[in-house]
């Protein structure tokens, strides 16, 4: 699928099929999804033979298609997005190539006017062979040709289409308009004897280059906005560490990497519920499963959006995505493949995108009555110039656009294929997506990816906006907040801590280094650690044994419960000091949930923390009780958004983890705040990407949206009253403008006018 256009008639080819009760079609995952009637399953039919009919029906119309396999593998998911990056990025350089032909041919079409132009200015000077060249009816005719067969050609294959299937669209406004004005002038220069202008060769030359310009940025923003999600599927482990056999089956630490256990690396489809895997430290965990020996402290951040790690050991579960980090983990699989927590996450996503969006754009709408309105205004203004009007009105018969003799019939023409030249998209199919194009150009200047102009309409009608926590309302990074110690310095007991953690690769182990690195401290070499997941590491410090962890296997939280508190001990001396972890507030967190109030949006906070924690965060920015959820899985974050939508509200998600990609692709807008500290997979699934790493930046989206929205419809309540206005005069309504409207040089470059006009509107109206 290459446009909206292509969207619209695979969606008709599906919906026409009397079995099937409603379709909806994603240009961007490039699937359709379709609700069979219930009478079509009580017949016996089963569904996948009436997807394969389905597939090779829309196969036959053009569009490749095949059914897609409930349940795609790791691999195959791969694959799949793979595949379409690279068709993605065929279709830009195809689209850039048309552009530049298409343009080289309006400069040498304008070039035929040089010398008018000149001599109008009082500038008369030799200008060469050349231009008179440019000048010959016979050129023009090649390079209007060229336009046609060249750049122009799968623009009026597919309007024709279109037109043939009874779904026109605005290729096929382009392509009447140009093709008539191509066939009267190929008629005037091929009959001399008939005395007629050829100067409507200029006119596919000027149409196809404007449009094919629209729609070339229109795809490239198309395709920048489009969701990949390659980061997203970079968290499914393809390979995984099978265990063959080992002939020690209990969980001792010692037994995890026991000598006789049998490990060959496998694809992670190969792998079973009830298979044993072996994860080691720093690698992706790749099946849900059940740790069987080992312990560890695994990250589960994308996917429960708690910035800390959460402590492993045998006979608790694990998740598929998630990272172990201190030590080697063998796990029973549970769920693998398609049916694991990030594959089913992954479906969540590409099946939220796949709902039909609620505003669809005016233009596309009306584009199929229009084009029959203009045809038939079109024909109407033949006959009437033919048979009446040039009785009935014979002083028209003296406008140069009858020729010199007054010939009826070359009025006739000339002012039907006017009726069809201005009513081209330049006026009515340009005018709502430059608009929203140019919005998304000034957002980019602010630092806000916008995916599309659908995504503007929906956030200009926002009332609630749900916020994630870890990484969203905080910073997302764990950083030392607080050094306590009654026997010694500070600076002396991050020195030992970081000596302690220095290998260690969790995130309170890197907050604790990286402070004392930022101190400059210099940190002692250590001898014989020994880490043990969940309860600290153990080093020898200058000839003592240090200890950094929590006084139990849980850990212990501060009275805020927004810090994590870990202690150093010393050999021989006990607890010597503590060490606070926190995450930090974002500085404009609380300022960015006053303006949205202020705005009249309503705040809610939806987070998979612990509900102490969520709850002090959310009395530090301004948001009430009632609108605080805590502990909740990614389901039940989508849950929590459904609910809000089924009550009547329009939801804007804000979040920044894997945890929230499901609730982002579900909203009615999923923000996502691309945190500069580490890829962020929800800016793969959201409609916005908050660039500057500023939560502030949701109420400038939100500002910008509402702008851009109103000239929206202002350009298309201009480009409508345009037509209503332009068409009539094409069609000889009045006898003054009918000279200025028919002057050929005039009317080829009125829809230009018209795309300059409502970019400067936009940008006036919305510049920072």
């Amino acid at each position: 699928m290459m446009c909206g256009a292509c969207v619209s008639r695979v969606k008709s080819v599906l919906s026409a099929d009397e079995r099937v009760e409603s379709a909806v079609v994603n240009m961007l995952t490039e699937t359709a999804a379709v609700k069979l009637k219930p009478e079509a399953l009580l017949e016996g039919e089963m569904s996948g033979s009436i997807a394969e009919s389905l597939a090779k029906r829309l196969s036959e119309c053009g569009f490749e298609a095949k059914e897609r396999v409930s349940g795609s593998g790791v691999a195959e998911n791969v694959k799949k997005w793979k595949d379409m990056a690279k068709k993605k990025e065929a279709l830009i350089v195809k689209s850039r190539n048309r552009v530049l032909f298409a343009w080289t041919l309006v400069a040498l079409c304008c070039g035929s006017h040089a010398s008018h132009i000149l001599h109008s200015l009082g500038i008369h000077v030799g200008h060469g062979s050349f231009l008179e060249v440019l000048h010959s009816s016979y050129v023009k005719g090649g390079l209007a040709l060229a336009a046609l067969l060249g750049p122009g050609r799968d623009l009026l294959v597919d309007g024709l289409m279109a037109f043939k299937k009874g779904s026109p669209n605005m290729n096929s406004l382009v392509g009447f308009g140009s093709v008539a004005a191509f066939i009267i002038s190929a008629i005037s220069l091929l009959n001399p004897e008939l005395e007629w202008d050829a100067s409507f060769f200029e006119e596919p030359v000027m149409l196809l280059g404007f449009v094919l310009l629209g729609r070339s940025l229109e795809e490239k923003a198309r395709i920048r906005a489009s969701s990949d999600m390659n980061e997203l599927l970079s968290l499914m482990s393809t390979q995984s560490r099978l265990v063959i056999s080992s002939s020690d089956s209990n969980n001792l630490m010692e037994t995890v990497l026991c000598s006789d256990a049998i490990c060959t690396d496998v694809p992670t489809d190969d792998v079973r519920v009830g298979d044993t895997v072996l994860v080691l430290p720093g690698e992706t965990i790749p099946v849900d499963g059940r740790v069987l020996a080992g312990r560890s402290v695994v990250d589960e951040s994308m996917l429960t959006g708690e910035s800390l790690p959460v402590f492993k050991e045998e006979g608790l579960k694990v998740s598929a995505g998630t990272i172990n980090w201190d030590g080697p983990l063998r796990i029973e699989a549970l769920s693998t493949g398609s049916n694991s927590t990030i594959s089913r996450i992954i479906r969540m996503v590409e099946d939220a995108q796949g709902n039909e969006a609620p505003i669809q754009r005016l233009a596309d709408s009306i584009a199929g009555p229009f084009v029959y309105s203009v045809m038939t205004i079109s024909a109407v203004t033949f006959a009437f110039w033919y048979f009446i009007g040039s009785h009935v009105f014979p002083d028209v018969l003296l406008n140069d656009i009858a020729g010199p003799d007054g010939d009826p019939l070359l009025l006739s023409l000339k002012l039907s294929v006017d009726v069809l030249v201005v009513s081209c998209p330049c006026a009515l199919g340009l005018a709502t997506p430059t608009a929203i194009l140019v919005g998304t150009s000034l957002g980019a200047k602010q630092g806000l990816l916008i995916r599309g102009g659908d995504v503007l309409e929906r956030l200009a009608s926002i009332n609630y906006v749900a916020l994630d926590k870890t990484g969203t309302l905080t910073e997302g990074k764990p950083t030392v907040s607080a050094v306590a110690s009654i026997s010694y310095k500070e600076s002396e007991i991050l020195q030992m801590a970081a000596a302690v953690e220095k290998t260690a690769l969790h995130p309170i182990a890197r907050a604790i280094v990286n402070k004392a690195e930022s101190l400059k401290l210099t940190i002692p070499v250590t001898r014989g650690q020994l880490t043990e997941p969940g309860f600290g590491t153990l080093a020898e410090v200058d000839g003592s044994l240090v200890a950094v962890g929590s006084l139990d296997w849980k850990g212990m939280s501060s009275s805020s419960y927004s810090k994590t508190v870990v202690y150093v001990g010393r050999e021989g001396e006990g607890i010597i000091g503590a060490i606070a972890i926190s995450d930090g507030l974002r500085h404009d967190a609380e300022s960015t949930v006053i303006r949205l109030q202020q705005n009249g949006i309503k705040t809610v906070l939806l987070s998979g923390d612990r509900e102490e924690a969520v709850a002090t965060i959310a009395n530090r920015v301004g948001i009430g009780s009632e609108y605080i959820n805590a502990s909740l899985t990614p389901r039940q974050k989508s849950k929590a958004i459904s609910s809000l939508q089924a009550a009547g509200h329009r939801v804007a998600m804000v979040g920044d983890g894997i945890n929230d990609a499901p609730s982002l692709a579900l909203a009615d807008v999923g923000i996502a705040i691309q945190n500069e500290a580490q890829e962020n997979a929800a800016s793969d699934v959201a409609s916005i990407v908050l660039l500057g790493n500023r939560l502030s930046q949701v109420v400038d989206a939100l500002d910008l949206s509402r702008a851009t929205m109103a000239k929206v419809y202002q350009n298309l309540s201009w480009a409508i009253a345009y037509n209503v206005f332009a068409i009539p005069i094409a069609a000889g309504s009045t006898a003054s403008p009918l000279r200025f409207c028919h002057d050929s040089f005039a009317l080829r470059w009125t829809d230009g006018f018209e795309f300059d006009i409502c970019c400067h509107q936009l940008i006036a109206s919305t510049a920072p």
